[in-house]
């Protein structure tokens, strides 16, 4: 894989098998995510969006073709070596959140490093570091029940970057957010973009899909179209 790519998909199949009936959610799907890049994938409920996301997020394996994630090929992977990828080159961002309500702020952003070989404290100054940039540096000792929805989406955020991840994916990330809040949401999105950070973004909405450097239009599990709206750095 040539130096820059972050992921790439080449020939990329997902079949889901009901009974006699198959239904092929990925079909031979092919693209590639450059270092810096912002792709928002677009497209129809049942386009395959989010079997596009599990799929770059090894949390399924395709039927089908090679997914290389930061230069490895990860259909050579055993799931103990793809659980290691996944946790130092990724990070997750849901709709719902995903936090741990037993757990605090801080121990929320930490959850990713519980799997590292990385002293503690370390991990805990660099959770304490995001919890500010995300603007909840007075919120350290709350659980999610006692955060509005946008405070944990932040949360969400600061998890998905404290183990510095070559690929952030997020899924309809601003889906449960009201307007103000999903703007700010955004803009934040926005600064890890101008920062050299590679998002991948589900969305259904033009006007936010609009925010990235390329946006991925799928149909029936294929590209249907590649808008590239701006170069990376541009």
């Amino acid at each position: 894989m040539e130096n820059g790519v972050v992921a790439a998909l080449e020939g990329v199949s997902r079949i889901y098998r009901m009974g006699t009936n198959e239904v092929r959610a990925l079909d031979e799907l092919s693209f590639r995510v450059q270092r810096g890049e912002f792709w928002s994938v677009m497209g129809a409920s049942g386009s395959g969006k989010s079997t596009l996301l599990n799929v770059m997020g090894c949390l399924d394996r395709p039927d089908g073709g090679t997914y290389w994630l930061a230069g490895e090929d990860t259909g050579a992977l055993d799931d103990d070596d793809l659980s290691e990828l996944r946790s130092r080159r990724l990070g997750f961002i849901f709709q719902s959140y995903n936090l741990i309500p037993q757990l605090d702020v801080l121990e929320n952003i930490m959850v990713p490093l519980f799997y590292q070989d990385e002293p503690p404290k370390d991990g805990e100054d660099r959770a304490k570091r995001l919890a500010a940039r995300v603007g909840l540096e007075e919120r350290l000792d709350h659980r999610p029940p006692e955060l509005s929805g946008g405070q944990q989406q932040r949360v969400a955020i600061a998890r998905a970057l404290v183990n510095d991840p070559e690929l952030v994916l997020a899924d309809e990330a601003t889906g449960n957010l009201d307007s103000k809040t999903a703007v700010e949401i955004l803009d934040l999105f926005d600064e890890l973009h101008r920062e050299g950070k590679t998002i991948v973004f589900v969305t259904h909405e033009q006007s936010v899909a609009e925010r990235g450097s390329h946006v991925l239009r799928m149909r029936d599990g294929h590209v249907e179209a590649v808008d590239e709206l701006r170069s990376v750095g541009a």
